[in-house]
């Protein structure tokens, strides 16, 4: 079972991606990216889209061009990432998905799962993209499923 929509799914896994070629000074194109995460290239090409539209990422034309990420956007946390494309509702949304669910007016599930979402939460923003660079590197990871 996912946490993450499809849509976050790739756009944590392309930015990852994005942050290995980019460690080596690479620009890269979609087609690499979508092949290297397994992911449909039109609906990839979207997301990467909203991605440098909200500054995770950067990108550049010409025939250099392509996808990278700068120093600054490495140390940003996965949080960040999850927000951009899915909203805060993972960090602070009822499990059950109530809209009147709140510290007042609790669902059956609101302590255990403000527990988990805490976690969660905590989780994703002291991890930075950086954080996995190492690991991808050194073979240690994979982004295709």
């Amino acid at each position: 079972m996912a946490i993450f929509s499809k849509t976050c799914e790739y756009a944590i896994r392309a930015v990852f991606y994005i942050a290995h070629k980019s460690a080596a000074g690479t620009k890269v194109g979609i087609k690499d990216i979508a092949t290297g995460i397994d992911s449909p290239e039109l609906y990839l090409a979207k997301i990467l889209q909203d991605l440098s539209r909200k500054g995770l990422i950067s990108s550049a034309k010409g025939p250099n061009g392509g996808f990278y990420i700068n120093e600054a956007s490495l140390n940003r946390p996965i949080s960040d990432i999850v927000e951009v494309v899915d909203g805060n509702n993972l960090f602070y949304g009822c499990a059950l998905g109530l809209k009147q669910c709140s510290e007042i007016n609790p669902c059956p599930l609101h302590e255990q799962f403000k527990a988990i979402r805490s976690q969660i939460h905590e989780l994703l923003d002291n991890t930075t993209i950086n954080g996995f660079n190492e690991e991808l590197m050194n073979g240690l990871l994979s982004l295709r499923k």
